[in-house]
């Protein structure tokens, strides 16, 4: 595929006048950076299709709590696909991957691409490679699971969402370097679902190396619509089968919805559901791999071989979170996991949506709440977070903007709502805010980071970063289905 060379747009919301990078066509390592001057450019721009997504030059209707950034001007992702922004600390470059769409900038050529957006650190400038043009038909789920592998190069990994039997990925040619990739390769699953339903078909991918085995290891939703494991020995030039890592009896669409984070050297942890929320009152359980080994949260040994193939249920991990809870008179049903990570101790801190006082027959579900869970040693402890609002199309009831977690901090999250948590006001659409805990989540202190956007700010993310630097991203924009969606990949770096 083609590497494009793309301009990097800051916009700034305290008046300055905005800044912006564009580089080189002629030479991918090149860049001329320029500056936006007056305001007919930047209504220039808004003929190109920038401002349609909702970014707004300074002093226009809308404010972000620092320099925003297009990374992408066509793009989204799902949720469950670990990690999809990633810092390499050596290269100094952001990596965002995402999937573009016909209803975005220059939508008839790019639907469906596969694209990974390189930011340069130190520059600002932006890159977009093409992993794969027109992946089957445009759709979040696709997004490809980014690792910067020891070696120094970048491993991408996606598939098609329920549409086929194969797992693709690409590795960079050079180390810390985005711009040309080697061919793309397949693994085929097929020889491990020929005893499952002949419907199955592999979605999703969350990579994971490990450096006490020299093991990548990617989860991927595939037998029996179960999370499997596939595993490489060489950094993800090559992957074997490895396994199921959970199962149940299939109830409804899929079995269990699971976010994992690592700590990068002996343990993979992880939060899931038992199936789609859509189709059962899901609770949220924890356990995590290690030396082959699944536990539960307190250590206790459930499954002494994750690649026997066979996998355990989600009910023998440690319930974090119960369908049914009551918190102050409210009832709490339908969980979905939206993030994980682990704090500097190793123990895990989680992030649940849940839907509140969901009644027989209720076709509206306008009440949504975020939980924050938090495993001290002993025992998860859950505080409710914060208020989600409506699910953001009826077809999926418990669709919400999500929340993240910071990965250097997990005292602090990024929520996206149509509810200010400061007081509860209605939004016009979905904001992000910053919220603070000091008291391992009991309270928190919530400040705006979006406000008067004239689309929404949705699903947020933020990237491990060593040098103690925040880089929070999000598509910002509008969406009406998985599959249809108008967005770009925006965000902000505060480098601390």
């Amino acid at each position: 595929m083609t590497y494009r060379s793309t301009c990097a747009l800051v916009l700034v919301w305290s008046g300055q006048e905005p800044q912006g990078g564009c580089g080189d066509k002629a030479s991918a390592r090149q860049s001329f950076p320029y500056r936006i001057m007056a305001m007919r450019s930047i209504w220039a721009i808004a003929a190109a299709g920038i401002l349609a997504v909702g970014i707004r030059p300074a002093g226009a209707a809308g404010g972000v709590a620092g320099a925003l950034i297009v990374f992408n001007d066509n793009g989204a992702w799902c949720w469950y696909q670990d990690e999809r922004v990633v810092v390499d600390n050596a290269g100094g470059t952001l990596l965002a991957a995402s999937i573009a769409s016909e209803e975005g900038v220059n939508g008839s050529d790019r639907n469906g691409d596969v694209d990974v957006s390189s930011y340069e650190l130190a520059s600002g400038k932006t890159s977009r490679y093409v992993l794969h043009h027109h992946l089957l038909t445009q759709d979040d789920h696709n997004t490809p699971a980014l690792l910067v592998r020891p070696d120094g190069r970048y491993l991408a990994v996606y598939s098609k969402h329920n549409a086929e039997k194969l797992t693709y990925w690409r590795v960079s040619i050079r180390p810390h370097d985005a711009t040309d990739w080697q061919p793309e390769r397949q693994f085929d699953w097929r020889g491990h679902l020929a005893a499952a339903d002949a419907a199955d078909n592999v979605t999703y991918s969350n990579v994971f190396y490990l450096s006490a085995e020299g093991r990548v290891y990617d989860f991927v939703r595939a037998v029996n619509r179960d999370p499997s494991i596939l595993v490489s020995t060489d950094q993800g030039d090559n992957w074997s089968y490895g396994g199921k890592l959970l199962t149940e009896p299939r109830l409804g669409y899929v079995n269990g919805y699971t976010k994992y984070a690592s700590n990068g050297i002996d343990r993979v942890d992880f939060i899931t559901t038992e199936h789609h929320p859509r189709d059962f009152n899901n609770s949220v359980y924890h356990g995590y791999v290690r030396n082959g080994k699944l536990h539960r949260s307190d250590g206790t040994v459930v499954h002494g071989d994750v690649f026997d193939g066979g996998g355990v249920p989600q009910t023998e991990l440690t319930k974090v979170f119960s369908a049914g809870s009551v918190w102050n008179g409210e009832t709490m049903t339908h969980a979905w996991t939206m993030d994980l990570h682990v704090d500097r101790s190793g123990r895990p801190v989680g992030l649940i949506s849940c839907r509140a006082n969901d009644e027989p027959g209720n076709t509206n579900y306008g009440d949504h709440r975020f939980f924050y869970a938090r495993y001290d040693g002993l025992g998860w402890q859950v505080h409710q977070l914060a208020r989600a609002g409506a699910c953001l199309w009826p077809e999926e009831q418990d669709y919400t903007g999500l929340a993240a977690l910071n990965p250097n901090n997990p005292n602090e999250v990024y929520a996206s709502a149509p509810i200010d948590p400061r007081d509860g006001a209605a939004l016009k659409v979905h904001e992000i805010f910053k919220g603070v805990t000091s008291d391992g989540g009991a309270t928190w202190a919530w400040t705006p980071i979006t406000w008067g956007s004239p689309v929404d700010n949705l699903r947020p993310t933020l990237a491990i970063w060593d040098a103690g630097g925040t880089a929070l991203l999000w598509f910002r924009g509008t969406m009406s289905r998985s599959q249809h969606y108008s967005s770009a990949i925006v965000g902000i770096i505060d480098r601390h």
